[in-house]
């Protein structure tokens, strides 16, 4: 009997060893071994030929690049949670299949959400800087050296209440923070009651009254410069401003003029608006101690990535063994 044909697969950038590995095994896996990011006519190319595509949020799977794919190519694979670097509604058109990685990175990212909540308000960064940037300059403790601010009894306002922001709001509330919450609808009664969280239907509103501002809710359309100018105004002066989700989210020219004209307090980033650049007035204000900067890794985990190349592996094998995978992305979601 002859053995069944591999698919092709093509996957866009370095996963780990134990995934790639596996890849191999199971499919006719082209890897990317120096982790280049893949230009526009590589991409071109492997949809021309691929069963399947495995991407990341760096690669921009458009209409114009699904459009051009071949009539093999039945599967996109994405190594990722978030899917707004995808044109699911034209890979639809196209017969394409779409996937992702849920649920997997949820306590990751919460993880460090919070220990950017910590690090900007108890300027973690500037007293790490102290010891390596001038070593021997420091003169020891003072009363009134390196002041921060408490976070215990402040209130923490969670925009996007879904798996991340839950798991941040359990360890915001471990902290003794107070919970307020912006979603487009309210959670399960059990878990307000557990957080003793308060709902706010209005974002206007519980942006003006909390100490903390988390974004935690996905991009998409609706959610473009959701935290615009005009209720980045509304934050108390003593106010922070923690984004692990998606830099677009922000405003980012508007939260650096809140930042250099002091209207806020501070700010933690671990997204940007043009990633991979980094806006150099961001960096100035880092510089500054009014942000604390990190380069988009609030989800890398060794644990987390081997996980998201698990959910990627069953997607493509329960597809080509002509099954639904159960991560499937349908347009308009």
């Amino acid at each position: 009997m002859t053995a069944k044909k591999k698919p092709k697969v093509y996957i866009t950038r370095k996963l780990p060893d134990a995934v790639e590995t596996r890849m191999r095994e199971l499919f006719d896996a082209e890897l990317n071994i120096d982790d280049a990011p893949r230009s526009v006519p590589e991409l071109v190319a492997a949809v021309k030929t691929a069963d399947v595509l495995v991407p990341t949020v760096t690669d921009r799977i458009d209409a114009a690049l699904i459009e051009q794919a071949g009539p093999q190519m039945k599967l996109i694979a994405s190594f990722s949670n978030g899917t707004d670097h995808i044109d699911v509604e034209a890979a639809a058109r196209k017969g394409i299949t779409v996937t992702n990685t849920p649920n997997v990175l949820t306590e990751d990212t919460a993880d460090m959400t919070m220990a950017l909540i910590l690090a900007v308000p108890r300027r973690l960064g500037e007293g790490a800087r102290v010891l390596t940037d001038k070593p021997g300059e420091w003169a020891g403790w003072s009363p009134t050296w390196m002041l921060g601010r408490r976070i215990h009894g402040k209130r923490i306002g969670i925009v996007g209440m879904g798996r991340i922001g839950t798991a941040v709001a359990r360890r915001a509330k471990s902290f003794g923070l107070s919970i307020h919450y912006h979603n487009r609808k309210r959670v399960n009664p059990a878990v307000e009651d557990e957080l003793e969280a308060t709902y706010w239907e209005s974002l206007d509103q519980m942006l003006a009254r909390v100490d903390i501002v988390s974004i935690n809710c996905p991009s998409t359309p609706a959610t473009f410069h959701l935290i615009s100018a005009r209720r980045l105004a509304l934050l108390q002066p003593t106010a922070y401003l923690v984004n692990t989700a998606r830099g677009d989210v922000v405003d980012e020219a508007a939260l650096i003029k809140c930042l250099r004209e002091g209207r806020i307090a501070g700010a933690g980033l671990d997204v940007f608006e043009n990633e991979p650049a980094v806006n150099p007035k961001l960096v100035k204000l880092a510089n500054e101690g009014k942000v604390v900067l990190l380069p988009h890794m609030s989800s890398a985990t060794i644990e987390g990535r081997i996980d998201m190349g698990d959910k990627v592996i069953i997607n493509i094998r329960t597809f080509i063994d002509g099954h639904r995978p159960p991560n499937r992305v349908l347009p308009g979601r």
